[in-house]
């Protein structure tokens, strides 16, 4: 673009505009506006473009950021956005969902004295401008191959894992089937992340679809397990078969109550809604179960989502409860300044020890355990432990529990063969493959409850041992 050298560097990062705060909570619209041609330009010349960048080295499908940034500064999109996809098969879900400040952006050097290049935005705005290319242009291949039928492989869940998987393969002429249990493909990316964050539309379904035009087959209501066994799937001539089923079953406190109507896993309060659009409800069939006053027990970032949703479906007051403090919330900084400007109540070192309903059965209150901070633990974070004797009664009539998953064993039952660790999830090796030949996983099933970029970063890892294994070329 003839304009980009005549945009000065910004002197401190830019900020993106984002909707009003008392706007967005009445709406379902992003809250992110994203960058104009003129902001990211002058983001992206803040970038000093390091010798050794050490921020490629925090991104896990390892993205060539110096590259694309300098693409970016020059004006010159086409180029930052083929180099964002030559590792990067889901750029406009990364840019937006990403924990960037933990990753390229913690690596970068400016967090010496300034805020960090703005790396997830600036990869947002590229991919937003592309996101209707045909398939091979959003592969940011030079070539795409033509699908050999005869070299298959198949993907068992369709989230973020096996998404990367069959775009990688696709794109070097891999014929890949999608098995997905639920009926909608994207995994997190649909049942899990609100609408605010992340427009199923307009930006998930978008890349998805150029996948299927690039001849990936994405087969819903297909369960892991009992539709599909991993068996079948070699005695159907699939050369390999990649195992990214997540860890979809919720964990709860295990505390007197929770049997109540009222008490949900976050588990079940964001599918309602995201998958089933049951915040559109009689329009769709699933209706979401509505508070007046809710109450969110967690500190990630499902907890700022069901949090915020909950607001947006009309709660009089929504409230975080977490037995540590805000400094020790593990949800991105962005997510909870956000939860916070919107009127979310956070509501530090307490913890559920009783929920309490009526007659009807119906949740009315909950009794919390008031607590403090002892010892760090394992992690570094500071241990809650009870204060004797004190506690303090909350009136809910809606509480949300976001504890984090574990493995869901349907398939895992069904294919003993499979090593698991300590914790129920798949063992892999360096190249995550598991101890049956041929069959590689990653995402949660492997790691417990993580980031979509991680997820991503390991099917990476598996595609390109399978492309090597099934005797497809390196470009």
């Amino acid at each position: 673009m003839s304009n980009a050298t005549n945009i000065s560097p910004a002197k401190s990062r830019v900020e993106m505009r984002c909707q009003d705060a008392a706007e967005r909570i009445t709406n379902f619209k992003e809250v992110a506006l994203g960058y104009s041609l003129e902001e990211a330009v002058s983001e992206a010349k803040r970038c000093i473009q390091c010798k050794k960048p050490r921020c490629v080295g925090g991104c896990p499908v390892e993205v060539p950021i110096p590259q694309f940034i300098a693409a970016i500064a020059e004006g010159n999109l086409d180029e930052a956005f083929r180099i964002i996809k030559s590792t990067n098969s889901l750029p406009a879900i990364c840019g937006r969902v990403c924990p960037q400040e933990h990753q390229c952006e913690g690596q970068c050097v400016l967090n010496a004295k300034q805020n960090p290049v703005a790396i997830g935005r600036l990869e947002r705005f590229v991919a937003d401008h592309f996101i209707a290319l045909d398939a091979c242009g959003q592969m940011g291949e030079i070539t795409c191959r033509l699908t050999d039928p005869n070299v298959k492989v198949a993907c068992i869940g369709g989230g973020p894992s096996s998404i990367t998987v069959a775009g990688y393969l696709a794109a070097r002429g891999v014929k890949v089937t999608v098995f997905e249990a639920l009926h909608e493909m994207g995994g997190v990316l649909v049942y899990g992340i609100p609408e605010f964050r992340l427009p199923k539309q307009g930006v998930v379904h978008k890349e998805l679809n150029a996948l299927t035009e690039l001849g990936v087959e994405f087969k819903t209501n297909c369960v892991g397990g009992k539709t599909i066994r991993i068996s079948d799937l070699f005695e159907q001539g699939y050369k390999a078969v990649f195992v990214g089923v997540g860890a979809g079953l919720p964990k709860f406190f295990g505390v007197p109550g929770e049997n109540f109507n009222g008490v949900l896993s976050a588990n079940e309060y964001l599918t309602r809604i995201n998958l089933g659009r049951g915040y559109d409800f009689p329009n769709y069939d699933t209706p979401a179960y509505r508070g007046r006053n809710v109450t969110v027990f967690g500190a990630g970032n499902v907890a700022m989502d069901a949090a915020r949703w909950a607001l947006r479906l009309g709660a009089e007051s929504v409230r975080i409860v977490y037995r540590r403090t805000k400094a020790e919330m593990p949800a991105r900084k962005e997510e909870l300044e956000h939860a916070e400007e919107e009127g979310v109540i956070l509501t530090e070192l307490v913890a559920p020890m009783e929920f309490h309903g009526d007659d009807k059965g119906n949740l009315k209150g909950v009794t919390l355990q008031v607590m403090e901070l002892g010892e760090p633990d394992a992690s570094g974070r500071r241990s809650p432990k009870p204060v004797e004797g004190k506690t303090t009664y909350l009136d809910t009539d809606l509480a949300v529990i976001a504890l984090g998953t574990k493995a869901n064993r349907v398939l895992l039952e069904e294919t003993p063969e499979l090593k698991l660790n300590k914790y129920g999830y798949i063992e892999v090796n360096e190249e995550n493959e598991t101890a049956i030949p041929n069959v590689f996983a990653g995402g949660d099933i492997v790691t417990g409850a993580a980031t979509v970029i991680l997820a991503m970063g390991a099917g990476r890892t598996a595609a390109k041992v399978i492309a090597k294994r099934i005797g497809v070329i390196e470009d």
